[in-house]
């Protein structure tokens, strides 16, 4: 899995470990200072070498890893998590903030107009006469 020159763009190992749908949402996050290598903010052309240590924040969690692979491509979950090992701070500090998801918007549910039955809830609701 790893490559010839052992090393690989960050933005492209991000992908290829899952950390990012996209390679762009990954360059993003980079650029963004969401992604520190060995402590440090770095552009997403930067070559990533195995023993890298990288804090990565996500919408859900914070992550620090240690590069164990390079790989170009991306793979599988179970190939994913070869790429990198999490430190056991990391997973501690996981478990204790749990799973962040933004709350959906009011409106997110809705989907055509109101049926018969809620639209007299609606108005009972704002008090209008039926």
């Amino acid at each position: 899995m790893a490559e010839d020159n052992d090393r690989i763009r960050l933005d492209k190992w991000l992908w290829a470990a899952r950390f990012y749908k996209t390679r762009s949402i990954a360059a993003e996050a980079v650029e963004g200072g969401k992604v520190l290598v060995n402590g440090a903010r770095v552009k997403p052309a930067r070559a990533l070498k195995v023993g890298d240590e990288l804090v990565i924040r996500t919408l859900s969690a914070i992550f620090t890893v240690h590069v164990q692979e390079l790989s170009p491509r991306r793979g599988s979950s179970k190939d994913a998590a070869t790429l990198y090992t999490e430190t056991e701070r990391s997973k501690v500090d996981r478990e204790q903030t749990g799973l962040y998801r933004p709350p959906p918007h009011p409106g997110a549910q809705a989907r055509g107009r109101p049926t018969k039955r809620s639209r007299r809830l609606i108005q009972k609701f704002r008090g209008e006469p039926l």
